[in-house]
């Protein structure tokens, strides 16, 4: 998954203002203890960081 495709993703979900907030203070135990921009700093895949942001939130099945 593109970064790009990743941000929009977040913006669809969260909300334009909301999905930045979230990946630079939410601390997710998905994402071992890191927030969203922290694991993606480190290296994690966009897809996965992703898929903990789905199943951490409740994501619906038709948005992953």
């Amino acid at each position: 998954m593109r970064l790009t495709v990743f941000w929009q993703r977040m913006a669809d979900h969260f909300g334009a203002g909301y999905a930045e907030t979230f990946a630079r203070d939410h601390v997710m135990s998905e994402l071992g203890g890191r927030t969203v921009d922290k694991a993606l700093e480190a290296g994690w895949e966009a897809k996965d960081v992703w898929r903990a942001v789905c199943a951490a939130m409740n994501v619906p099945q038709e948005n992953r």
